[in-house]
């Protein structure tokens, strides 16, 4: 995991690349409760199952960006180095994970992490919301 990280990231070091992945560990079990984080602990290698079963979480889970902007804060970062090393760690653990945990995991957070974790960020609008527009309208149809 360690290696993947320190190429996908292009960290100078395994120094670095460690304390990055310690890092973002530990924001994410900050995030995570229950099941999930159960689950995502046991897919992970023992050392790195030990940072991030070793947080409390948070009461009120952070945004995608808020997370970002923790990690931050918190390792006297730039935003764009801390979403690069959420981005670089995190795509990773979601391999680790597999689709069917990682889903419920994105289905747990709040908006905004899918991208960090290396995918799309969809969203649903329900057939109540939307807009119908008649066809006649839209080209410019007199009727």
């Amino acid at each position: 995991m360690l290696e993947r990280i320190r190429y996908d990231g292009a960290y100078p070091t395994r120094e670095r690349a460690e304390e990055v992945t310690r890092d973002v560990l530990a924001a994410l079990g900050r995030q995570l409760t229950g099941d999930e984080r159960v689950d995502l602990a046991a897919c992970l290698p023992t050392e790195a199952a030990r940072i991030f079963a070793g947080q409390i979480p948070d009461r009120r889970p952070l945004t995608g960006w808020g997370f970002v902007k923790d990690l931050a804060t918190r390792t006297e970062a730039t935003p764009a180095t801390a979403r690069w090393d959420t981005g670089t760690v995190l795509t990773t653990i979601g391999d680790l994970a597999g689709r069917s945990l990682l889903d419920r995991i994105l289905t747990q957070l709040p908006p905004g992490y899918a991208l960090l974790f290396g995918r799309a960020e969809l969203t649903q609008q329900s057939a109540s919301t939307s807009i119908r527009t008649p066809v006649s309208a839209s080209v410019g149809l007199v009727t």
